[in-house]
């Protein structure tokens, strides 16, 4: 039977939360809570002004074709990271789970990347793909491409979207070795028995079971996309070449920071808030809806 603990006043619990409580309000609600204020308003550079314009910043950014251009910027940035990280994590732990010999090995060299702060990822690759003393770079050009992800656009969202994805790949990977794990054998063993090929036996039985771990990193991966892939797109592209790698994250520093706009990027933040929780609320209602079931 499972052991309850029970506190027989009120005092010692709340006690015990308040640390957790202080730190959420300090660093959470806090910094929201000012970002909703400010995107109210159009401050001047120095802070030494305000002009209330209600939602008029928000206005401007729906109104604005740079500002929905980074919207379908991120659409398709989130869903390349999305795939490719999910895809190949997949793909090793299928290999990882089947592997005998230097398993242990195997796994561990799978997992170290994920200690690889996103802008160090970053300049590791910008380094390999520098249009003049990269590795990778010069392999290319001796195939006879002329490889730029300065002018290219689209080279330069390939080379964030690879760079991010490799970061991703380990913890992906962690989850998805987890879930395959779960699976009960003797299910697998009956299916082969049946004369169930490999893929048919992934197809019918693997991947069905592994649809709430899929899910959950489906979410979270695209959370990732959306917030934690800065460092990357910083140091490799500072969100060009003609912000064909500007997401809504960096678009938020480029205007607040760089531009001085405030109330813009901090209407910009608002929106992004809103999105992140529209993601977490539809993750807790699939989390639910699986409990129930």
């Amino acid at each position: 039977m499972e052991k309850r603990v029970t506190f027989k006043g009120l005092w010692l619990p709340l006690l015990l939360v308040l640390p957790q409580i202080v730190i959420t309000a300090v660093f959470f609600f806090y910094p929201a809570g000012q970002a909703i204020w400010q995107s109210l308003f159009i401050p001047d550079p120095f802070g030494l002004s305000m002009q209330y314009v209600g939602l008029g910043n928000f206005e401007y950014l729906l109104g604005n074709s740079y500002y929905r251009a980074s919207f379908v910027t991120t659409a398709v940035f989130s869903i390349l990271v999305t795939v490719v990280s999910m895809g190949i994590a997949l793909y090793l732990a299928v290999l990882a789970d089947r592997l005998i010999k230097g398993s242990g090995v195997y796994r561990t060299l799978l997992i170290w990347p994920y200690a690889v702060a996103p802008a160090v990822a970053g300049v590791l690759w910008l380094f390999m793909f520098n249009t003049r003393v990269g590795v990778v770079t010069w392999y290319l050009g001796v195939l006879g491409y002329d490889w730029n992800h300065v002018l290219n656009g689209g080279e330069a969202m390939g080379l964030v979207v690879v760079a991010s994805a490799w970061g991703r790949i380990s913890y992906n990977f962690l989850f998805f070795l987890a879930g395959l794990q779960s699976i009960p054998k003797s299910v697998i063993e009956a299916a082969a028995i049946d004369g169930a090929h490999f893929w048919t036996r992934f197809r019918t039985i693997v991947f069905p079971l592994l649809s709430p771990t899929t899910f959950f990193l489906l979410v979270v991966n695209i959370v990732y996309a959306f917030f934690e892939t800065f460092g990357v797109i910083h140091t490799i592209t500072s969100g060009g070449p003609q912000q064909s790698t500007t997401i809504l994250v960096y678009k938020v520093f480029s205007d607040g920071f760089v531009g001085q706009d405030l109330g813009s990027s901090a209407a910009q933040s608002v929106i992004l808030l809103v999105i992140v929780g529209l993601l977490t609320i539809v993750q807790f209602k699939y989390i639910e809806r699986r409990v129930h079931y």
